[in-house]
Protein backbone atom coordinates (compact mmCIF):
# COMPACT_ATOMS: atom_id res chain seq x y z
CA UNK A 1 0.00 0.00 0.00
CA UNK A 2 1.28 3.47 -0.87
CA UNK A 3 0.46 6.34 1.47
CA UNK A 4 -0.04 9.83 0.08
CA UNK A 5 1.85 12.56 1.91
CA UNK A 6 -0.96 15.08 1.49
CA UNK A 7 -4.05 12.93 1.76
CA UNK A 8 -6.91 14.10 3.98
CA UNK A 9 -7.60 12.38 7.26
CA UNK A 10 -10.14 9.61 6.74
CA UNK A 11 -11.40 6.63 8.71
CA UNK A 12 -9.71 3.30 8.12
CA UNK A 13 -11.64 0.76 6.09
CA UNK A 14 -11.38 -2.83 7.30
CA UNK A 15 -10.05 -5.54 5.01
CA UNK A 16 -6.83 -5.28 3.08
CA UNK A 17 -5.45 -2.39 5.13
CA UNK A 18 -5.74 -4.40 8.35
CA UNK A 19 -4.09 -7.36 6.63
CA UNK A 20 -1.22 -5.10 5.55
CA UNK A 21 -0.66 -3.99 9.15
CA UNK A 22 -0.57 -7.64 10.20
CA UNK A 23 2.00 -8.46 7.51
CA UNK A 24 4.05 -5.40 8.53
CA UNK A 25 4.04 -6.59 12.15
CA UNK A 26 5.21 -10.05 11.05
CA UNK A 27 8.11 -8.46 9.18
CA UNK A 28 9.10 -6.48 12.27
CA UNK A 29 9.01 -9.64 14.34
CA UNK A 30 11.12 -11.53 11.77
CA UNK A 31 13.63 -8.65 11.86
CA UNK A 32 14.03 -9.01 15.62
CA UNK A 33 11.53 -6.63 17.24
CA UNK A 34 9.39 -8.08 20.06
CA UNK A 35 6.04 -7.82 18.29
CA UNK A 36 3.25 -10.15 19.40
CA UNK A 37 -0.47 -10.48 18.66
CA UNK A 38 -1.30 -7.96 21.38
CA UNK A 39 0.69 -5.23 19.70
CA UNK A 40 -0.88 -6.01 16.34
CA UNK A 41 -4.35 -5.50 17.86
CA UNK A 42 -3.18 -2.28 19.53
CA UNK A 43 -1.77 -1.00 16.22
CA UNK A 44 -5.03 -1.69 14.39
CA UNK A 45 -7.07 0.04 17.13
CA UNK A 46 -4.68 3.02 17.13
CA UNK A 47 -4.97 3.48 13.37
CA UNK A 48 -8.76 3.12 13.58
CA UNK A 49 -8.89 5.76 16.31
CA UNK A 50 -6.59 8.26 14.62
CA UNK A 51 -7.43 7.53 11.01
CA UNK A 52 -5.13 7.68 8.00
CA UNK A 53 -4.08 11.26 7.40
CA UNK A 54 -0.59 12.15 6.28
CA UNK A 55 2.20 9.64 5.97
CA UNK A 56 3.85 11.13 9.07
CA UNK A 57 0.68 10.61 11.13
CA UNK A 58 0.54 6.96 10.10
CA UNK A 59 4.28 6.52 10.73
CA UNK A 60 4.17 7.88 14.28
CA UNK A 61 0.99 5.97 15.08
CA UNK A 62 2.68 2.65 14.34
CA UNK A 63 5.94 3.88 15.88
CA UNK A 64 4.19 4.55 19.21
CA UNK A 65 2.91 0.96 19.30
CA UNK A 66 5.80 -1.10 17.95
CA UNK A 67 8.88 0.77 19.25
CA UNK A 68 9.76 0.39 22.93
CA UNK A 69 13.47 1.19 22.99
CA UNK A 70 15.78 3.63 21.26
CA UNK A 71 17.81 0.90 19.59
CA UNK A 72 14.66 -0.23 17.71
CA UNK A 73 14.05 3.11 15.98
CA UNK A 74 16.38 2.67 13.02
CA UNK A 75 15.08 -0.82 12.25
CA UNK A 76 11.46 0.33 12.43
CA UNK A 77 12.20 3.37 10.25
CA UNK A 78 13.77 1.28 7.50
CA UNK A 79 11.04 -1.36 7.71
CA UNK A 80 8.28 1.24 7.46
CA UNK A 81 9.67 2.99 4.40
CA UNK A 82 10.44 -0.28 2.64
CA UNK A 83 7.14 -2.01 3.41
CA UNK A 84 5.03 1.04 2.66
CA UNK A 85 6.89 1.65 -0.60
CA UNK A 86 9.92 3.86 -0.60
CA UNK A 87 11.75 2.72 -3.75
CA UNK A 88 15.28 3.93 -2.89
CA UNK A 89 15.46 1.94 0.33
CA UNK A 90 13.86 -1.08 -1.35
CA UNK A 91 16.62 -0.97 -3.96
CA UNK A 92 19.29 -0.88 -1.23
CA UNK A 93 17.66 -3.86 0.43
CA UNK A 94 17.70 -5.88 -2.78
CA UNK A 95 21.38 -5.01 -3.30
CA UNK A 96 22.13 -6.27 0.20
CA UNK A 97 20.64 -9.67 -0.69
CA UNK A 98 23.04 -10.07 -3.63
CA UNK A 99 26.45 -11.77 -3.15
CA UNK A 100 28.89 -9.35 -1.55
CA UNK A 101 32.45 -8.68 -2.74
CA UNK A 102 34.90 -7.48 -0.12
CA UNK A 103 36.62 -4.21 -1.03
CA UNK A 104 38.67 -1.61 0.76
CA UNK A 105 35.91 0.99 0.44
CA UNK A 106 34.10 2.05 3.60
CA UNK A 107 30.46 0.90 3.82
CA UNK A 108 27.61 3.36 3.55
CA UNK A 109 26.60 4.81 6.87
CA UNK A 110 22.85 4.42 6.36
CA UNK A 111 22.83 0.95 4.85
CA UNK A 112 19.78 -1.24 5.21
CA UNK A 113 19.90 -3.65 8.15
CA UNK A 114 20.67 -7.23 7.14
CA UNK A 115 18.02 -8.49 9.56
CA UNK A 116 15.45 -6.31 7.83
CA UNK A 117 16.64 -7.41 4.39
CA UNK A 118 16.12 -11.04 5.36
CA UNK A 119 12.70 -10.30 6.89
CA UNK A 120 11.47 -8.46 3.79
CA UNK A 121 13.45 -10.43 1.21
CA UNK A 122 11.75 -12.30 -1.64
CA UNK A 123 12.22 -15.63 0.09
CA UNK A 124 10.10 -14.33 3.02
CA UNK A 125 7.18 -13.10 0.95
CA UNK A 126 4.20 -15.37 0.19
CA UNK A 127 3.19 -16.07 -3.39
CA UNK A 128 6.65 -15.56 -4.86
CA UNK A 129 6.69 -18.94 -6.61
CA UNK A 130 8.58 -22.13 -5.89
CA UNK A 131 12.32 -22.35 -5.57
CA UNK A 132 14.19 -23.52 -8.69
CA UNK A 133 14.70 -27.24 -9.08
CA UNK A 134 18.46 -27.00 -8.65
CA UNK A 135 18.22 -24.97 -5.44
CA UNK A 136 18.89 -28.02 -3.31
CA UNK A 137 21.97 -28.91 -5.33
CA UNK A 138 23.31 -25.38 -4.96
CA UNK A 139 22.86 -25.52 -1.19
CA UNK A 140 24.68 -28.84 -1.00
CA UNK A 141 27.56 -27.40 -3.00
CA UNK A 142 27.88 -24.43 -0.64
CA UNK A 143 27.73 -26.69 2.40
CA UNK A 144 30.53 -28.80 0.96
CA UNK A 145 32.67 -25.70 0.51
CA UNK A 146 32.14 -24.31 4.01
CA UNK A 147 33.80 -26.85 6.27
CA UNK A 148 33.59 -24.79 9.45
CA UNK A 149 31.05 -25.82 12.06
CA UNK A 150 28.08 -23.60 12.79
CA UNK A 151 29.41 -22.93 16.28
CA UNK A 152 32.80 -21.78 14.97
CA UNK A 153 31.20 -19.45 12.44
CA UNK A 154 28.98 -17.89 15.09
CA UNK A 155 31.92 -17.45 17.48
CA UNK A 156 34.04 -15.60 14.94
CA UNK A 157 31.32 -13.60 13.19
CA UNK A 158 31.20 -9.87 13.76
CA UNK A 159 28.10 -8.63 15.58
CA UNK A 160 27.69 -6.11 12.78
CA UNK A 161 27.38 -8.83 10.13
CA UNK A 162 24.99 -11.14 11.99
CA UNK A 163 21.50 -11.89 10.72
CA UNK A 164 18.44 -11.79 12.98
CA UNK A 165 18.62 -15.53 13.64
CA UNK A 166 22.34 -15.34 14.41
CA UNK A 167 21.81 -12.43 16.78
CA UNK A 168 19.21 -14.41 18.70
CA UNK A 169 21.58 -17.37 18.96
CA UNK A 170 24.39 -15.06 20.06
CA UNK A 171 22.15 -13.58 22.75
CA UNK A 172 21.44 -17.07 24.09
CA UNK A 173 25.17 -17.79 24.20
CA UNK A 174 25.86 -14.49 25.98
CA UNK A 175 23.15 -15.28 28.53
CA UNK A 176 25.05 -18.41 29.58
CA UNK A 177 28.43 -16.69 29.77
CA UNK A 178 30.26 -16.53 33.09
CA UNK A 179 33.06 -14.07 33.61
CA UNK A 180 35.78 -15.65 35.78
CA UNK A 181 37.52 -12.92 37.78
CA UNK A 182 40.44 -13.76 40.02
CA UNK A 183 39.95 -13.54 43.79
CA UNK A 184 42.15 -10.99 45.55
CA UNK A 185 43.10 -10.92 49.26
CA UNK A 186 41.22 -8.48 51.48
CA UNK A 187 42.09 -6.93 54.84
CA UNK A 188 39.78 -9.27 56.75
CA UNK A 189 40.63 -12.70 58.14
CA UNK A 190 38.71 -15.90 58.70
CA UNK A 191 39.30 -18.89 61.00
CA UNK A 192 41.27 -21.70 59.38
CA UNK A 193 42.99 -24.72 60.93
CA UNK A 194 46.03 -24.41 58.62
CA UNK A 195 46.15 -20.64 58.59
CA UNK A 196 49.53 -18.93 58.43
CA UNK A 197 48.76 -16.44 61.20
CA UNK A 198 47.88 -17.03 64.85
CA UNK A 199 44.62 -15.51 66.07
CA UNK A 200 45.79 -14.21 69.47
CA UNK A 201 42.39 -13.02 70.64
CA UNK A 202 40.68 -16.30 69.93
CA UNK A 203 43.61 -18.26 71.41
CA UNK A 204 43.42 -16.39 74.74
CA UNK A 205 39.65 -16.73 74.86
CA UNK A 206 39.90 -20.51 74.39
CA UNK A 207 42.65 -20.83 77.02
CA UNK A 208 40.44 -19.19 79.66
CA UNK A 209 37.87 -21.95 79.26
CA UNK A 210 40.43 -24.57 80.34
CA UNK A 211 41.83 -22.51 83.17
CA UNK A 212 44.99 -21.67 81.27
CA UNK A 213 46.44 -25.16 81.67
CA UNK A 214 46.47 -25.93 77.96
CA UNK A 215 46.80 -23.37 75.20
CA UNK A 216 45.69 -24.42 71.73
CA UNK A 217 46.73 -22.00 69.07
CA UNK A 218 43.85 -20.72 66.93
CA UNK A 219 44.87 -19.84 63.41
CA UNK A 220 43.41 -17.64 60.71
CA UNK A 221 43.99 -16.78 57.08
CA UNK A 222 43.23 -13.78 54.94
CA UNK A 223 39.87 -13.73 53.14
CA UNK A 224 39.77 -13.58 49.36
CA UNK A 225 37.02 -12.01 47.33
CA UNK A 226 36.33 -11.03 43.75
CA UNK A 227 37.12 -7.33 43.26
CA UNK A 228 34.33 -5.00 42.10
CA UNK A 229 33.82 -4.83 38.34
CA UNK A 230 32.93 -1.48 36.79
CA UNK A 231 31.79 -1.28 33.14
CA UNK A 232 31.74 2.01 31.26
CA UNK A 233 30.13 1.44 27.83
CA UNK A 234 29.87 3.91 24.95
CA UNK A 235 26.37 4.00 23.38
CA UNK A 236 26.97 6.78 20.86
CA UNK A 237 26.08 6.55 17.20
CA UNK A 238 29.47 5.14 16.17
CA UNK A 239 29.02 2.28 18.66
CA UNK A 240 25.34 1.66 17.94
CA UNK A 241 25.80 -1.69 16.18
CA UNK A 242 27.68 -3.14 19.13
CA UNK A 243 26.00 -1.45 22.08
CA UNK A 244 22.87 -3.66 21.84
CA UNK A 245 24.88 -6.88 22.20
CA UNK A 246 27.14 -5.36 24.85
CA UNK A 247 24.16 -4.40 27.01
CA UNK A 248 23.11 -8.07 26.87
CA UNK A 249 26.65 -8.96 27.95
CA UNK A 250 26.47 -6.47 30.83
CA UNK A 251 23.11 -7.92 31.90
CA UNK A 252 24.54 -11.46 31.99
CA UNK A 253 27.51 -10.35 34.10
CA UNK A 254 25.39 -8.29 36.48
CA UNK A 255 23.14 -11.26 37.25
CA UNK A 256 26.07 -13.67 37.59
CA UNK A 257 27.92 -12.03 40.51
CA UNK A 258 27.68 -9.25 43.05
CA UNK A 259 29.44 -5.87 43.02
CA UNK A 260 29.08 -5.22 39.30
CA UNK A 261 28.42 -1.57 38.44
CA UNK A 262 27.33 -0.70 34.90
CA UNK A 263 27.36 2.74 33.30
CA UNK A 264 26.62 3.90 29.76
CA UNK A 265 27.60 7.22 28.24
CA UNK A 266 27.14 9.23 25.10
CA UNK A 267 26.77 12.93 25.79
CA UNK A 268 26.02 12.19 29.47
CA UNK A 269 26.74 9.47 32.01
CA UNK A 270 23.93 7.15 33.15
CA UNK A 271 24.08 4.50 35.87
CA UNK A 272 22.07 1.46 34.73
CA UNK A 273 23.18 -0.97 37.45
CA UNK A 274 19.78 -1.16 39.13
CA UNK A 275 17.94 -1.63 35.83
CA UNK A 276 20.18 -4.54 34.81
CA UNK A 277 19.40 -6.37 38.07
CA UNK A 278 16.09 -7.55 36.60
CA UNK A 279 16.38 -11.25 35.78
CA UNK A 280 14.27 -10.94 32.63
CA UNK A 281 16.49 -9.38 29.98
CA UNK A 282 13.53 -7.85 28.10
CA UNK A 283 12.33 -6.06 31.23
CA UNK A 284 15.88 -4.94 31.98
CA UNK A 285 16.41 -3.50 28.49
CA UNK A 286 13.04 -1.76 28.61
CA UNK A 287 13.99 -0.11 31.90
CA UNK A 288 17.34 0.91 30.45
CA UNK A 289 15.66 2.38 27.36
CA UNK A 290 13.33 4.44 29.55
CA UNK A 291 16.24 5.80 31.58
CA UNK A 292 18.89 6.50 28.92
CA UNK A 293 18.22 9.65 26.91
CA UNK A 294 21.33 9.93 24.71
CA UNK A 295 21.26 6.60 22.89
CA UNK A 296 22.90 6.70 19.41
CA UNK A 297 23.84 10.34 19.80
CA UNK A 298 27.17 12.14 20.07
CA UNK A 299 30.10 11.29 22.33
CA UNK A 300 31.69 13.37 25.07
CA UNK A 301 34.08 10.86 26.60
CA UNK A 302 36.11 13.33 28.62
CA UNK A 303 33.04 15.02 30.10
CA UNK A 304 31.40 11.69 31.01
CA UNK A 305 34.54 10.21 32.60
CA UNK A 306 35.06 13.39 34.59
CA UNK A 307 31.47 13.10 35.83
CA UNK A 308 32.17 9.49 36.83
CA UNK A 309 35.34 10.43 38.69
CA UNK A 310 33.59 13.18 40.65
CA UNK A 311 30.28 11.43 41.40
CA UNK A 312 30.89 7.67 41.42
CA UNK A 313 34.56 6.72 41.72
CA UNK A 314 34.68 6.76 45.54
CA UNK A 315 31.53 4.63 45.72
CA UNK A 316 32.41 1.87 43.28
CA UNK A 317 36.20 1.83 42.81
CA UNK A 318 37.14 0.62 46.28
CA UNK A 319 38.90 -2.67 47.11
CA UNK A 320 40.89 -2.87 43.90
CA UNK A 321 38.12 -2.59 41.32
CA UNK A 322 38.58 -3.66 37.71
CA UNK A 323 37.33 -1.21 35.06
CA UNK A 324 36.22 -2.13 31.52
CA UNK A 325 36.09 0.91 29.25
CA UNK A 326 34.14 0.03 26.08
CA UNK A 327 34.46 2.71 23.40
CA UNK A 328 35.94 3.34 19.96
CA UNK A 329 37.65 6.51 21.18
CA UNK A 330 35.85 8.82 18.74
CA UNK A 331 35.14 11.94 20.79
CA UNK A 332 32.98 14.86 19.68
CA UNK A 333 34.91 17.22 21.95
CA UNK A 334 38.24 16.28 20.32
CA UNK A 335 39.57 14.80 23.56
CA UNK A 336 38.92 17.86 25.71
CA UNK A 337 39.64 16.96 29.35
CA UNK A 338 40.01 13.29 28.43
CA UNK A 339 43.69 12.96 29.33
CA UNK A 340 43.15 14.22 32.89
CA UNK A 341 40.01 12.10 33.38
CA UNK A 342 41.75 8.94 32.16
CA UNK A 343 44.76 9.56 34.39
CA UNK A 344 42.58 9.88 37.48
CA UNK A 345 40.51 6.83 36.51
CA UNK A 346 43.63 4.69 36.06
CA UNK A 347 45.04 5.70 39.43
CA UNK A 348 41.75 4.88 41.18
CA UNK A 349 41.42 1.25 40.06
CA UNK A 350 43.42 -1.97 40.14
CA UNK A 351 43.32 -2.50 36.39
CA UNK A 352 41.91 -0.52 33.46
CA UNK A 353 41.10 -2.43 30.26
CA UNK A 354 40.09 -0.64 27.06
CA UNK A 355 37.79 -2.66 24.77
CA UNK A 356 37.62 -1.19 21.27
CA UNK A 357 35.71 -2.87 18.37
CA UNK A 358 37.95 -1.06 15.88
CA UNK A 359 40.81 -3.32 16.98
CA UNK A 360 39.31 -6.03 14.76
CA UNK A 361 40.86 -4.28 11.75
CA UNK A 362 44.43 -5.24 10.91
CA UNK A 363 46.79 -2.33 11.23
CA UNK A 364 44.48 -0.24 13.39
CA UNK A 365 46.28 2.44 15.38
CA UNK A 366 44.74 4.86 17.91
CA UNK A 367 45.45 7.99 15.88
CA UNK A 368 42.26 9.92 16.71
CA UNK A 369 42.65 12.61 19.36
CA UNK A 370 40.42 10.81 21.88
CA UNK A 371 42.03 7.42 21.21
CA UNK A 372 45.54 8.83 21.73
CA UNK A 373 44.49 10.27 25.09
CA UNK A 374 42.96 6.95 26.20
CA UNK A 375 45.69 4.54 25.15
CA UNK A 376 48.34 6.25 27.33
CA UNK A 377 46.47 5.36 30.53
CA UNK A 378 45.20 1.80 30.00
CA UNK A 379 46.73 -1.45 31.27
CA UNK A 380 45.35 -3.57 28.43
CA UNK A 381 43.95 -2.84 24.99
CA UNK A 382 41.71 -5.44 23.31
CA UNK A 383 38.96 -5.83 20.72
CA UNK A 384 35.34 -6.66 21.46
CA UNK A 385 33.32 -7.39 18.33
CA UNK A 386 32.21 -11.05 18.47
CA UNK A 387 31.59 -13.93 20.86
CA UNK A 388 35.19 -15.11 20.69
CA UNK A 389 36.45 -11.73 21.88
CA UNK A 390 34.05 -11.88 24.85
CA UNK A 391 35.40 -15.30 25.81
CA UNK A 392 38.96 -14.03 25.48
CA UNK A 393 38.06 -11.22 27.86
CA UNK A 394 37.01 -13.79 30.45
CA UNK A 395 40.39 -15.51 30.15
CA UNK A 396 42.21 -12.20 30.59
CA UNK A 397 40.27 -11.31 33.72
CA UNK A 398 40.82 -14.77 35.16
CA UNK A 399 44.58 -14.30 34.89
CA UNK A 400 44.32 -11.19 37.00
CA UNK A 401 47.02 -8.61 37.27
CA UNK A 402 49.09 -7.07 39.99
CA UNK A 403 47.91 -3.69 41.24
CA UNK A 404 50.10 -0.77 40.26
CA UNK A 405 52.41 0.70 42.81
CA UNK A 406 51.24 3.96 44.26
Amino acid sequence: MDLDETSDRSPVEPGRFVANIMHFARCLRAAGLPVGPGKVIEAIKAVEAIGVGTRDDFYWTLHAVFVNRRDQRELFDQAFHIFWRKPDLLEKMMQLLLPQIETDEAPEKNEVSRRLAEALGPQKQPGQGEAPEDAEDQTIELDATLTFSEREILQSKDFEDMSAEEIERAKRVIKTMRLPIMAVPTRRFMAHAQGERVDLRKTLRQSLRGGGAVIDLARKKRKKRHPPLVILADISGSMDRYSRMLVHFMHAITNDRDRVFSFVFGTRLTNITRQLRYRDVDIALTKVGELVEDWSGGTRIGHCLDDFNRSWSRRVLGQGALVLLITDGLDRDAGEGLDQAMERLQKSCRRLIWLNPLMRFDGYAPTATGARAIVKHVDDFRTIHNLASLEDLGAVLAEGGKPRAA
